[in-house]
Order: C-alpha cells, then structure tokens, then sequence
C-alpha cells in the first residue's frame, strides 16, 4: 500500500503535463485545389495528416472496391514529382487507420503557405537525420492488398524507382 501511492501520486502529475503529438489528423483530403479534379470525389473518404515536421503534409485514401482504385490511379500519379519514386508496403497501414487494407498515401513537402525560409529549414533538417534524397518530393506510398490494390492490374511508371517494403527491408526495383 505504501508503494502504491507514491506511485498513484506520479501517475497523475505525469497525465497532467502537456501532451505532444506527431501528426495533426483532419478528416477530409485537404490537398491542393490544383490536382486532378478526377480526385475530387476521394476528398470525403481521405485524410489530412500534418507532422512529423513541418511542413510535411501526407493525404491518405482508403479504397473498398478495385474499380474505384483504379480508375484513380492514373490521376494519383500525377500529383508525384518527376523522378520521386513509388513505395509499396502492405496492409494494415498507420495511414488507413484500420479502414482497409489497400490505398494511397501522397507525401507532399508542402508549406500551406509557409514562409520559404522554414520550408528549406525542415528540408535541411531532414537531411540532418539522413533521410532520403526524394523528401522533398511527393512521392506515393501505395498500400497493396492483392485484390483492391493489384499490381497485376495497374501500370507503375517506366522510370519510377519503387521500394518494395511489403516483405521486410526496402528492396529497390
């Protein structure tokens, strides 16, 4: 009994302190009105997800059905940078929040109007902790599940890398 209430006591004074998180999550795609306006309709089921540094904007879309999916996909590849790759990893994914296991993730280094001095600060940070040269790219992360994600079934860039990380260590193709 006597352990329990110094250790009840540090509980709650460590529940009160501030909390931090990595990511602010908005529901909604809350991308760029300039992309396709094929991807207007996905906005609904997308969402925003702000972090972990700023000025990282990530918009995950969950698919339910493979024709939805791929009648998407040619316009999901034109948001992608030229010479950014596509990652390919399998569900369940942080970014679809249990909501399926097939979809897109778009990384953006966008600055929703960031001043462009804390845009190249982030950039340099980043590099700092050695992260991939194609960071300040939009790049896809693409959830595959076999069925409503089928590679068999959608064409991926001729002179895109992509990172296979579905079974383990990134493997490059």
């Amino acid at each position: 009994m006597k352990r329990a209430i110094p250790l009840l006591a540090a509980i709650l004074i460590l529940s009160a302190g501030p909390l931090y998180a990595l990511y602010q999550v908005k529901d909604g795609g809350d991308w760029p009105k300039d992309w396709p306006q094929e991807l207007e309709p996905l906005r609904k089921q997308a969402r925003t997800f702000e972090g972990p540094m700023f000025p990282q904007v990530n918009y995950a879309i969950p698919f339910t059905t493979r024709e939805e999916f791929e009648a998407a996909w040619p316009h999901i590849l034109k948001v992608k940078t030229e010479g950014a790759p596509i990652v390919l990893r399998r569900g369940p994914s942080f970014w679809l929040d249990g909501k399926g296991d097939a979809g897109v993730c778009i990384h953006t280094l966008q600055a929703h109007g960031a001043p462009k001095d804390k845009v190249d600060a982030a950039l340099e940070e980043a590099k700092k902790r050695g992260a991939k040269s194609w960071i300040n790219t939009t790049y896809i992360e693409l959830i595959v599940d076999g069925k409503i994600v089928d590679l068999n079934r959608i064409p991926l860039p001729a002179e895109t890398l992509i990172v296979d990380e579905r079974f383990g260590e990134g493997k490059t193709k």
